[in-house]
Formats: C-alpha cells, sequence, structure tokens
C-alpha cells in the first residue's frame, strides 16, 4: 500500500489499511528505537485486522496502535513517515466510527 492512498472512511476497511501501513514501514530504513514502536504497533494492528475479532476487542486493539504510534519519533525516511501518518488516521476513522 502506498502511503499516498486515500485513507478508507470505512472502519473496516481503515483497520485493514492500518495494518497494511505499518507492515509496510517494514521494509523501510527506520532507527531500532522508533522500530520498536512501530513492531509492536504492527502486531497489534495486525490482531485488530484478524477475522471474526469483536468489535469491542478490535477498538481496544486499535487504541494501543494509536498509543504506541504517538511514542514513536519521526523516522527520518519520508515513506516511513507518511505511512505512519497514514495509519495514524486509520486509527482516527475506527475510533471516531
Amino acid at each position: 500500500m502506498e502511503p499516498t492512498e486515500e485513507v478508507p472512511t470505512d472502519p473496516d476497511a481503515a483497520v485493514e489499511a492500518l495494518a497494511d501501513h505499518l507492515v509496510a514501514t517494514a521494509e523501510r530504513p527506520v532507527p531500532p528505537a522508533t522500530n520498536r514502536w512501530l513492531g509492536e504497533a504492527e502486531a497489534v494492528a495486525r490482531d485488530a485486522a484478524s477475522a471474526g475479532i469483536e468489535p469491542a476487542v478490535r477498538r481496544e486493539r486499535v487504541e494501543q496502535v494509536a498509543a504506541l504510534l504517538s511514542e514513536a519519533d519521526a523516522t527520518g525516511d519520508e515513506t516511513a513517515d507518511a505511512h505512519i501518518d497514514a495509519a495514524t488516521a486509520c486509527c482516527e476513522v475506527v475510533l471516531d466510527g
């Protein structure tokens, strides 16, 4: 998923996009301290995107992802930062939906 794609307005699609954006950051040159936050956020986001998850649990997972992303510093990589910004926007869609 390219970071220039629009953020989905549907919460279900936003959860999928959230996980995709965080998976994409793993392919970028990110400092180890930031990568730690992103790796944990990716794992939680993938759990949130799993089939059959209860809506309340999904919301809780997305809240965890948003908190983890707020701890991550800038990466120094424009593409990774764009994916993080898009992931943050996806969290907002889910949590506001």
